[in-house]
């Protein structure tokens, strides 16, 4: 499917009007997952010219995407991940638990950026980081699509490596996400340590709901909708 490639459009307005000379992307996954961790890449790229073929790793395949990431690794300026685990998700809720990460990401760079393109809406990372939130950034801007590939494919690796010791979940395949292969082995064996416990998908599971644990951070959270935020994505 023919797509548009991403620019420095967004990237070279932040340096114009702001003076920016290091500006970073940052991309998440595993935030609609009901295992693993939610897992933050920031990227940084300079203006150069992006390899071919990349944009929202979502609109890639597997084989491509894995390719890819090998290449924007050595490509881009910078890059670092950071993780919040699912026990920090339930500890925090998820708004808390995206900034956690992605501050672990920007604090690992051996650069500090200027500024900072969040894909998506939401600023939920704000001070002290000077923050260009953009709709569908993963897809428009060269960082945050470096940041997606690099950010799916790493939390692939490693919900695979966790999955080794549960094999009826499928995490190798589905990530975490709710495959039906994954609801199947969730109603048989119920939740792997690796498992967000806060989440509405207990609730059909009669025989494991027990272990359902309370939302202590939900007064004055952003609302959740089946375990996923309400960002309009």
């Amino acid at each position: 499917m023919p797509y548009e490639a991403p620019t420095h459009t967004v990237e070279r307005s932040i340096r114009a009007t702001t003076g920016a000379k290091i500006v970073a992307g940052i991309d998440e996954v595993g935030r609609g997952a009901w295992a693993g961790p939610v897992t933050v890449c920031a990227a940084v790229t300079g203006l150069r010219r992006p390899p071919d073929g990349l944009t929202d790793s979502k609109l890639l395949t597997v084989k491509r995407r894995t390719a890819l990431a090998v290449v924007l690794e050595e490509w881009v300026t910078a890059h670092a991940l950071g993780h919040a685990s699912s026990e920090e998700i339930d500890d925090m809720g998820m708004t808390a638990a995206l900034r956690l990460a992605a501050s672990r990401a920007l604090e690992q760079l051996p650069v500090r950026p200027d500024a900072v393109i969040l894909d998506g809406k939401h600023d939920y990372l704000r001070d002290p980081w000077q923050v260009r939130t953009v709709i569908q950034g993963d897809r428009s801007c060269v960082a945050v699509a470096a940041a997606s590939v690099i950010a799916k494919v790493q939390r692939d690796k490693m919900m695979a490596e966790l999955g080794a010791e549960h094999a009826h979940f499928g995490f190798a395949a589905n990530a975490g996400y709710p495959s039906p292969v994954h609801q199947a082995a969730l109603k048989e064996w119920g939740p792997t340590p690796y498992h967000r416990l806060t989440w509405a998908y207990l609730d059909a599971l009669p025989r494991w709901r027990h272990l359902k644990k309370a939302r202590a951070w939900a007064t004055g959270a952003i609302p959740e909708i089946e375990g996923q935020l309400d960002f309009g994505l």
